[in-house]
């Protein structure tokens, strides 16, 4: 059986209550975050966009079921200041791919998708080079949530060690047992794809079966992970897996001026909460004496810088606090390969009832029971 690696959890429910309130991605917020010169430049990423397809990007339930803890690392590990897997493996192709998630709030899948590809070519000494399909996990994994409408980034690593998952690439792409069916749009700049209009955005059927071509079956292709559990995060602790394991899923509460993301190191500046979205974290390194965690986002390529951005690390203007990992590990005939998910959490309780209000009406239920239950 092939092995995986998993996910990282990143919440943010954060800053304060006396930021001026602008219209989403106007001009006056641009001009608001650039004169506030902060660590960050911002500009018209979704001009073709309307807000509701903008919703349906954040597709994370930042809420959910939290695992075991598990310390994994005791000793101390001699870091270096930054920190890219771009360079660390240069033979690892998906840790330098951007995808795109397209009319769909699938982000959760994507993230754990991502990570996942990359730690096992790591693992494997870039031996083994697969794209793990976020479409057989955005549609087969009933437990995760409601698909392009949301999902729970822990269900979905749960869902892969008990299901497992198979190989598939981006949109017509015809890589893999199950490639994206969702075509890419052309969500933020003019371009050669159709706009994005928020229409749509159902998800498509679970198909237990490889395109026409593939030559391994659909049960043949599986990869399963074995076992999860959380440990013990503070950053010096996501430091050591990143640079031992490879990439890592996050997700955080997407506020208005980050879709306006350009440059720099991203810190919540003005603007509401818009809702959950999931991502792949890839290193760290520091900016103009600002510290950062490098991340890869899947809006293509247009968004941020070549499709990744820099979010602000520590305790500096908002309260970065590590709360947990889910690591899960997997046991093959040929060796073992770790893998791991980290959970940061921006602490900002005030902030959750406008959180959530501005959350579809179906995530409601959802919400409310979670809050219950945590």
């Amino acid at each position: 059986m092939k092995s995986l690696a998993v996910l990282c959890l990143l919440s943010a429910l954060s800053v304060s209550w006396t930021r001026p309130h602008f219209g989403l991605l106007s001009d006056q917020l641009i001009n608001h975050v650039n004169k506030a010169n902060t660590t960050w430049r911002a500009g018209h990423n979704f001009p073709n966009a309307d807000y509701s397809y903008v919703m349906q990007l954040c597709g994370t339930m930042l809420k959910g079921p939290k695992l075991p803890v598990m310390v994994q690392y005791a000793g101390d590990m001699k870091l270096p200041e930054s920190f890219d897997p771009r360079e660390q493996w240069p033979n690892c192709p998906t840790l330098k791919e951007i995808r795109d998630q397209g009319s769909c709030g699938s982000c959760w899948a994507f993230g754990a998708a991502e990570a996942i590809s990359d730690r096992i070519c790591i693992h494997s000494n870039g031996k083994v080079s697969v794209e793990i399909s976020s479409e057989d996990l955005l549609t087969c994994c009933d437990s995760c949530g409601m698909g392009c409408n949301g999902g729970y980034p822990s269900a979905a690593w749960e869902f892969w060690e008990s299901e497992g998952l198979v190989s598939g690439g981006l949109y017509n792409s015809h890589l893999g047992c199950r490639p994206y069916s969702i075509e890419p749009c052309e969500h933020h700049v003019n371009g050669s794809r159709p706009p994005c209009t928020g229409e749509g955005g159902d998800t498509p059927n679970c198909e237990k079966k490889c395109e026409p071509g593939y030559s391994v079956s659909y049960k043949q292709d599986k990869h399963f992970g074995k076992q999860s559990y959380s440990v013990p995060s503070d950053e010096k602790q996501i430091m050591q897996e990143l640079y031992k394991n490879g990439p890592v899923e996050g997700a955080f509460t997407v506020y208005e001026d980050f879709l306006l993301y350009k440059s720099g190191v991203y810190q919540h500046v003005s603007g509401s909460a818009v809702g959950g979205h999931a991502i792949k974290i890839l290193g760290w390194g520091k900016e103009n004496g600002t510290p950062y965690w490098l991340a890869a986002n899947s809006w293509n390529t247009d968004w941020g810088e070549n499709g990744y951005f820099k979010i602000l690390r520590g305790k500096i203007t908002v309260a970065l606090s590590p709360r947990w990992w889910l690591v899960s590990l997997s046991e093959s005939s040929v060796q073992r390969w770790s893998l791991a998910l980290v959970s940061l959490e921006f602490h900002c309780p005030a902030h959750f009832d406008a959180f959530s209000a501005s959350l579809p009406p179906q995530l409601t239920y959802y919400l409310s029971h979670l809050t219950k239950l945590n």
